[in-house]
């Protein structure tokens, strides 16, 4: 009943408003500068690098289709934010939203072969946080090195900030991209260059880039909920000191065209120089070309190497080429190996299911895998299924009495989820309501629904207050920014969305199970435009509205 209250509210309102038809707008360079919203409305044709510039932000709405021209070299399209630039890219699973070639019909999941790749560039985030290249900051792959606002880092012409934020860039499905500039030099389905712990990314999906899937060049950003299918390169990338946190990735290759698992590696220039590539991943999932494909290019689950370090824990590495784990051990200096011996390697707890080369190449590599220590286990880890073509076959939660639905470790961080299971995966399939390998029949739909996702609003006091309430936001007006106010008293599924005066969703800040108590969450107008907007906090058996007002 109170969410068809909400509905109707919503559709009252839009029935105050004129109706908006469906226009398709080109983006061009010069049409990110300043305080920009791309609405759900309008379908944006990316012409070219468009750049989300210094000081100015983008607010794209959920359900908003962006789409690239193709064009190789500098003719490529992609969409950057540049250092200092800020996106809110705030979908939902309702209304993910996409950015794909011009060629595609998003309507028609199957229009393109599902092997369709390079049509268009890809999605480049860029921040201040550090780096271990000299000179600190450097121009992001996948751009011209003559284009200062594709640099990232710091330490040269400003402060470094590890705490960075870069915005908002939930819920978003990366299809079809991978243009090449030149010289083998490709744009990933999403690069990260720099980008600092204050940015939120978590839902993400890249599908069928031409390189790699997700790209990590230095910096500090934590990521969940990560999906990365069919990329023609590396499912994952990790370079250049980057020592940010990761749970619940899960990858999935092309039977003919792919690489690594992980590439994970050091510094560039020096190899040798700090901070080192140290991240911390717990509840990954990588599924390779198949044991026994003949893509002779899927040779690692994971490869660590110029120096390299990195913890992977409670993971599921399976159906692979080659063989699971590689560690650089070069005959002197510095390398992998010796970020092992100094602790700056953990792999624990971790599932090391079929390979064509088995465990490792090295036998001490294999051997550290097999220690007792690690807690391994180098078993199948029965999937319910694994499948590389639309026949709803692939289904990456473990079976019943898979040994991937216990033994997971504990490390001590409070910003990991706990679970009890291995993998990127539970009883819940979170990637089917929102992603495109759902959507076009790869993934099984069955067992969807929301993770039990802990946030990062926390009750701002331990008592159980004596009713459900909605307070007025403080202050109000506001600019930029300002503080809603709730109370639970119980433990409930919880959203808090705002919507602007036309219904249309312009941010979610809470969706999950939240406990009984006092909450201070804060909201940040910086990318939307002056007007009335609406707060709406939903629970499980009642829902609130509040106006706020935003003057600029």
């Amino acid at each position: 009943m109170y969410r068809q209250l909400l509905c109707t509210l919503l559709l009252s309102l839009l029935a105050l408003s004129p109706a908006f038809a469906q226009s398709e707008i080109v983006v061009d360079d010069a049409a990110v500068s300043g305080d920009v919203t791309w609405t759900a409305d309008n379908t944006y044709v990316l012409d070219g690098f468009v750049f989300v510039e210094d000081g100015s932000s983008l607010t794209i709405e959920a359900g908003t289709v962006v789409k690239g021209k193709p064009g190789q070299g500098e003719n490529a399209a992609a969409l950057i934010v540049a250092r200092g630039g800020k996106i809110f890219a705030n979908g939902t699973p309702a209304n993910p939203i996409i950015f794909t070639a011009e060629a595609d019909d998003v309507t028609d999941p199957d229009d393109l072969p599902l092997d369709a790749r390079g049509l268009w560039g890809g999605v480049l985030i860029l921040g201040k946080a550090d780096l271990n290249s000299t000179p600190g900051e450097t121009t992001v792959e996948g751009i011209p090195t003559s284009e200062p606002r594709g640099t990232y880092g710091c330490g040269v012409t400003m402060t470094c900030d590890n705490e960075d934020n870069s915005g908002v860039f939930r819920y978003v499905s990366i299809r079809h991209g991978g243009s090449d500039i030149g010289a083998g030099n490709e744009i990933n389905g999403l690069s990260m260059g720099g980008v600092g712990s204050a940015t939120t990314i978590e839902f993400v999906e890249v599908f069928n880039n031409q390189d790699d899937g997700f790209e990590w060049f230095g910096g500090t950003v934590n990521t969940r909920y990560l999906v990365s299918a069919f990329n023609g390169d590396d499912a994952f990338d990790i370079d250049e000191g980057f020592r940010g946190k990761g749970q619940f990735w899960f990858a999935i290759q092309d039977a003919e065209t792919a690489n690594r698992g992980c590439e994970c590696d050091g510094g560039t220039d020096p190899e040798d120089g700090t901070p080192f590539t140290i991240p911390t991943i717990l509840n990954a999932t990588f599924l390779g070309s198949g044991a026994s494909s003949a893509n002779a290019d899927n040779d690692h689950a994971m490869i660590l190497r110029d120096n390299a370090g990195g913890k992977w824990y409670n993971s599921v590495f399976h159906d692979f080429v080659g063989t699971a784990v590689e560690i650089e051990d070069l005959a002197s200096g510095e390398d992998s190996r010796a970020r092992l011996e100094a602790g700056d390697i953990v792999l624990a707890g971790n599932i090391y299911g079929s390979f064509g080369g088995g465990l490792s190449e090295d036998a001490w590599a294999a051997d550290y895998l097999t220690a007792a220590a690690q807690n391994n286990r180098t078993v199948d880890p029965q999937l319910r299924g694994i499948s590389r073509t639309n026949d709803g076959g692939l289904d990456p939660r473990p079976a019943a009495g898979s040994p991937a639905l216990s033994g997971a470790l504990d490390i001590g961080d409070s910003w990991f989820v706990d679970t009890e299971y291995v993998g990127a995966f539970g009883d819940v399939n979170w990637a089917a309501d929102w992603s495109f390998i759902a959507d076009v029949g790869v993934l099984t739909t069955a067992g969807a629904g929301n993770p039990d996702v802990e946030t990062a609003i926390e009750p701002v006091d331990g008592e159980i207050p004596a009713h459900f309430a909605l307070a007025q936001n403080y202050p109000n007006p506001f600019n930029p920014a300002t503080t809603i106010a709730f109370t639970l008293n119980r433990t409930q599924d919880v959203t808090l969305s705002v919507y602007n005066i036309l219904g249309r969703q312009v941010g979610t800040l809470i969706d999950g199970m939240q406990p009984a108590g006092t909450y201070e969450v804060p909201f940040d107008g910086s990318g939307l435009a002056s007007g009335t907007y609406l707060y709406v906090l939903q629970t499980e058996n009642q829902v609130a509205v509040r106006k706020m007002s935003l003057i600029k």
